[in-house]
C-alpha cells in the first residue's frame, strides 16, 4: 500500500468491468477504501423518475465514506472528459459508471469522437483513477435499435478505455478476475458474500494478499486470484543511419502526416477499423499528367504504376521522389520443422551484418540512403504442435508494430520498406496464405537450397509436413486475423501487420517484396481493408507464396529481377529505379500543344493564274460555260 492509500501493485488507472449486480461497484470502491479523500464522478441522473434506480443510487451514497465528494457529470459527455483533465496528481477519482456516460452518446452522430476523447483523457489523467463499466452481454439491453446502438458504443468504449488503463478486472459474482495488470496480485475471496462486502486493501499481507474483513469475521477462506504479469516493455530498436551519402533528389514532402485519433487514445486494433485511403483524385490527375509528358513509345511502362501509387499517397498530381525511406527488418525465428534447412544462427548473422552495414541489406541500405531498424521478436512455437504464441502477446505486438510505424512517421520517414530474416518465416507465411486462400501447401513453398548451392529436398518435405500438420490442427475453424496470428503467424508476422496498419493510419506507403510481408498484408487487410491500398510490391522474386498473396491483395510487381538476396533486399534494389520514375514524371516536359492549322511556313501556297494568259480569255471561256 502506498502512503496515500492506493494499492501499490496497481498502476495509476484501473478499469473494473462486470455485469448487472455483479458487485463491480463495491469492488471498485474497495480499491480506494484506504484513501483519505475520493472524488466520485457519477454519470447517471439520480432523480430520473425511476424509484427503483433512485433507491440504488441512495444505497451507493450510503455505502460510501462521508469524506468522499460526489460530482454529477450526467448528460454532457464532455463533462466527464473535463473532470478527468482537471484532476491533480494527488487526487483519487472513481467513475461509476461508463454505461451512464454512453447513454448520453446515443443520439449523437459524433459518438466515436467522444469515445476517443474519453480514452485520451483517461490515458493522460494524472490522478489515481478507477473506472466502473458494464461488460457488453452481461447487462440488460433491450432488443431495440437503441439497445443495439448502446451495446455497440459500450463495447467500443470499453475497448478504448481498457487499452488506456494499466490494469483491467472483470467481476463475476463478486469475485474479481484480473485480465491485465502490472504485477501478480492476490485479492480476497470475501466478495462472495451475499451482501457484497468489499475487501480492504489496507489489510494486505506481506505476500500481497488482501484479506476482507467480512471473510475474516465469518472464518471463510481467502481465495487468491492472481493478476497475470504484464509483458515487459519492448524497447524501440535503434535506428541505424548508413554512412553513405543520400542521393540529392527533389525536395521531400514538408506536410505533416495525419495520425488517427486512435493513436492518441488507448490503441484498439480490431476488425473493420476506419483507416484512411489514398487520394483518388490525385491519382487520376497524375494519370492525366503522365499522358501529357513528352515521352516516346511506351513511356514509363510498368513504372507508371509507382507514379500513380505515390500520387495517391502524397495527395498530389506530381509526386516527389521519396527522400527519407526506412527499412524495418524483422528478426524473429520459428521453432519446429517450418525452419527445416535454416538455423537461428543463420538469421542472427543476417541481422548482425545489417547492423554493421554489411550483407545485402546493410550494403544496399547504405548505398541508397535508407535508414535501418532491426526489429527483434520472440521465437514462435512449433505450429505443427501448438499455437505460435498467445492472444495477449499478439495484441501487444500489433500495437508495437503500429508504434514503430508511428515513430517513423513522426521522424519524417516518407516510405517504409519491410524485410524479414527469421528462420522459418517463409514456411509460416505459406501456412497463413494457405489458410486464407485454401491453396495447397506444396504449391506455395519454394525449393530449399543450401548454402553450398545444393537442393535440399528433405528440408522441403519437412516444411511441407509441418505446415500441413499445423493446418490440420486448426481445421474446421474460422480464424479471424488475431487468431490467425496466434495459431499460425507468430510474433514476427504480428509486428509486420501492426507496421502496415500503423503506416496506413499515418498515410505512409509500404514497399513489400517477400512472403512474410504479403502474408502480413493479408492479416492487416482483414483488420483494416484500406491498408492494402497503401502497399506496393517491388518484386515477387517469383516466390509462389508472394505471387498468390499479391494477387489476392491486388498488387502488381513493379520489377521482375528474380533475385535471392533475402526478403527486403529486392525492395532496396528496386528503390532507385522507383525514385528515378518519380523524378522523370516530375521533371520531363509536356507535349507541345496541338495547333488548329499548320504553321505558316508549312502551309502550301494557293494556285494563281499564269501571267502570260489574257484574263479576258478566262472571262470569255467562263461565259461560254454558263451558256
Amino acid at each position: 500500500m502506498s502512503h496515500d492509500g492506493w494499492p501499490s501493485h496497481f498502476g495509476a488507472r484501473v478499469l473494473v468491468l462486470g455485469g448487472i449486480r455483479s458487485g463491480k461497484s463495491e469492488y471498485a470502491e474497495s480499491l480506494l477504501s484506504g484513501a483519505r479523500s475520493v472524488r466520485y464522478l457519477a454519470t447517471a441522473l439520480a432523480d430520473g423518475g425511476d424509484p427503483a434506480f433512485a433507491d440504488r443510487v441512495a444505497a451507493h451514497r450510503e455505502r460510501r465514506p462521508r469524506s468522499w465528494i460526489t460530482v454529477e457529470t450526467y448528460g454532457d459527455p464532455a463533462a466527464l472528459v473535463s473532470a478527468l483533465g482537471q484532476a491533480a496528481a494527488d487526487d483519487m477519482l472513481i467513475v461509476d459508471d461508463l454505461g451512464g456516460w454512453v447513454v448520453s452518446l446515443l443520439d449523437r452522430s459524433d459518438a466515436q469522437v467522444h469515445v476517443s476523447r474519453l480514452a485520451a483523457a483517461v490515458a493522460g489523467c494524472p490522478a489515481r483513477l478507477v473506472l466502473v463499466s458494464p461488460e457488453v452481454g452481461l447487462s440488460v439491453v433491450p432488443p431495440s435499435e437503441a439497445g443495439v446502438r448502446f451495446a455497440d458504443l459500450m463495447g467500443l468504449t470499453n475497448q478504448a478505455v481498457a487499452a488506456a488503463c494499466d490494469a483491467v478486472a472483470l467481476v463475476v459474482a463478486g469475485q474479481p478476475v484480473w485480465l491485465r495488470g502490472a504485477d501478480a496480485v492476490a485479492t480476497t475471496g470475501a466478495h462472495a458474500g451475499a451482501a457484497g462486502t468489499a475487501a480492504d486493501p489496507a489489510g494486505a499481507t506481506a505476500s500481497g494478499a488482501t484479506a476482507g474483513a467480512a471473510g475474516a469475521a465469518t472464518g471463510g477462506s481467502t481465495g487468491a486470484v492472481l493478476l497475470p504479469a504484464a509483458p515487459p516493455a519492448i524497447p524501440t530498436p535503434e535506428v541505424l543511419t548508413p554512412t553513405a551519402a543520400a542521393p540529392k533528389l527533389a525536395a521531400v514532402l514538408t506536410e505533416s502526416t495525419r495520425a488517427l485519433p486512435i493513436v492518441a487514445t488507448g490503441l484498439v486494433i480490431q476488425q473493420n477499423m476506419d483507416l484512411p485511403i489514398p487520394d483518388s483524385d490525385a491519382r487520376d490527375a497524375a494519370r492525366d499528367h503522365l499522358n501529357l509528358l513528352d515521352i516516346p513509345g511506351s513511356g514509363l511502362g510498368r513504372l507508371a504504376e509507382i507514379v500513380l501509387f505515390a500520387a495517391g499517397a502524397q495527395g498530389r498530381a506530381v509526386p516527389v521522389p521519396w527522400q527519407r525511406p526506412r527499412m524495418l527488418l524483422l528478426h524473429g525465428d520459428h521453432e519446429g520443422d517450418v525452419a527445416a534447412g535454416q538455423t537461428p544462427h543463420g538469421s542472427a548473422l543476417i541481422a548482425a551484418q545489417a547492423r554493421r552495414g554489411e550483407g545485402a541489406i546493410g550494403l544496399l541500405a547504405a548505398e541508397h540512403g535508407v535508414s535501418l531498424q532491426i526489429v527483434d521478436t520472440a521465437t514462435a512455437e512449433a505450429i505443427e504442435h501448438a499455437p505460435a504464441t498467445d492472444l495477449r502477446t499478439v495484441e501487444g505486438l500489433l500495437r508495437y508494430g503500429w508504434q514503430l510505424a508511428d515513430e517513423a512517421a513522426d521522424s519524417g520517414v516518407d516510405l517504409l520498406l519491410l524485410g524479414s530474416c527469421g528462420a522459418g518465416g517463409e514456411a509460416t507465411a505459406a501456412a497463413v496464405v494457405s489458410a486464407v486462400t485454401g491453396a495447397e501447401v506444396p504449391g506455395l513453398l519454394n525449393r530449399v537450397v543450401s548454402a553450398d548451392g545444393k537442393v535440399d529436398d528433405a528440408s522441403w518435405m519437412l516444411r511441407c509436413a509441418a505446415v500441413r500438420d499445423a493446418l490440420h490442427r486448426v481445421r474446421g475453424r474460422v480464424l479471424p486475423a488475431k487468431e490467425m496470428l496466434t495459431e499460425l503467424g507468430g510474433p514476427d508476422l504480428a509486428v509486420a501487420a501492426g507496421i502496415i496498419l500503423g503506416a496506413t493510419a499515418r498515410r505512409t506507403p509500404v514497399l513489400l517484396d517477400g512472403p512474410v510481408g504479403v502474408a502480413a498484408g493479408l492479416i492487416a487487410r482483414d483488420l483494416g481493408s484500406q491498408s492494402r491500398l497503401w502497399c506496393a510490391l517491388a518484386d515477387t522474386g517469383r516466390h509462389p507464396t508472394t505471387v498468390l498473396a499479391a494477387d489476392v491483395l491486388g498488387l502488381t510487381p513493379l520489377t521482375d529481377l528474380h533475385t535471392g538476396l533475402g526478403e527486403g533486399a529486392g525492395a532496396l534494389l528496386a528503390l532507385p529505379l522507383l525514385r528515378s520514375a518519380l523524378t522523370l514524371a516530375a521533371s520531363l516536359p509536356a507535349l507541345p500543344p496541338l495547333l488548329d492549322e499548320p504553321p505558316a511556313h508549312l502551309q502550301e501556297p494557293e494556285d494563281e493564274p499564269d501571267g502570260d494568259t489574257d484574263p479576258a480569255v478566262y472571262r470569255a471561256d467562263d461565259a461560254s460555260i454558263v451558256d
